[in-house]
């Protein structure tokens, strides 16, 4: 029997108190472009998708759901059968979210709303002239109190593969493509965002992208310097509504099928395969703020 497989993180759907300010950071600090407004829900694209932020204007700030594109191979009610039998509820809905038709909503273990789709609207609106433009939304790290429960949930249920770990079972890195995380799930007594990632093009991108960040009056957290586990080299800092945004590029590429990453000359051990690493950054650069615990 085929089994479902999520092959991208499509988008993320915050609720804001500060919804103009985030849709002035997102189109002018990170040079995204608004697709449509509805209901007063702005959605925002960087490239071909209908959108990949969507904020809506609310009395808290938090992550309202984040949006995963499925390979399509499956119908969504074969999905939600699938689903149905490892005891997971779900619910279909449609026409909930422009560009998507159909979707199925459910939650993980930790509570996190989870959008699965087959098809999304293409937009033309295209890349941003302006700000940063990032190639596309990287990964999502986020806080979980059963955090173990949570990994498994996303193996088990959305075809994710394990790549890596950080310290005993803090930090979890999955993916489900040739990024080495599209999830990083960390170990915590609370469920919340951890961080939102964006990728971008090279080195000369990552300086010119701090650049954009002082012009706004973004002030860098940490970095550059790059990570043990992924080796993506990055920076941090905060959005509007005090969500931790990193800007990464060298992410580490995965084969599934080798259960190995590409090579590459910074890789210490070859073949490079998923492993337990004790620090953060391979440069051993000290962090000014404890991402940990931020």
């Amino acid at each position: 029997m085929y089994k479902v497989k999520v092959f991208r993180l499509a988008y993320a759907d915050f609720v804001s108190e500060n919804a103009e300010s985030m849709t002035e950071y997102y189109t002018n600090t990170m040079g995204y472009r608004i697709t449509e407004k509805k209901d007063g829900i702005i959605y925002l694209s960087n490239g071909l998708d209908h959108h990949n932020i969507v904020i809506t204007p609310a009395e808290k700030t938090a992550i309202r759901s984040y949006g995963y594109q499925l390979d399509g191979k499956l119908s969504l009610e074969e999905v939600q059968d699938q689903l149905h039998q490892q005891g997971i509820a779900s619910r279909i809905k449609t026409d909930v979210k422009p560009g998507i038709s159909k979707l199925i909503e459910l939650n993980d273990p930790a509570g996190n709303v989870i959008e699965l789709f087959t098809e999304m609207e293409q937009s033309a609106i295209g890349y941003g002239s302006s700000g940063i433009v990032p190639l596309k939304l990287g990964h999502i790290a986020f806080y979980a109190n059963n955090h173990k429960e949570v990994v498994q949930f996303y193996q088990g249920a959305l075809g994710f593969w394990f790549t890596d770990q950080i310290g005993e079972d803090f930090c979890n890195f999955l993916t489900c493509n040739s990024d080495h995380h599209v999830l990083n799930i960390v170990a915590s007594k609370e469920t919340r965002l951890h961080h939102i990632a964006f990728q971008l093009k090279d080195a000369s991108h990552h300086f010119a992208s701090s650049d954009v960040l002082a012009k706004h009056g973004r002030s860098i957290l940490w970095g550059p310097s790059r990570h043990t586990a992924g080796h993506n080299v990055a920076t941090y800092h905060y959005d509007p509504d005090g969500n931790v945004i990193e800007l990464f590029t060298d992410l580490d590429v995965f084969i599934p099928e080798l259960g190995i990453f590409e090579p590459r000359p910074w890789h210490k051990d070859l073949p490079l395969k998923p492993k337990v690493w004790e620090g953060l950054s391979s440069w051993g650069t000290e962090f000014e703020v404890d991402l940990a615990k931020v």
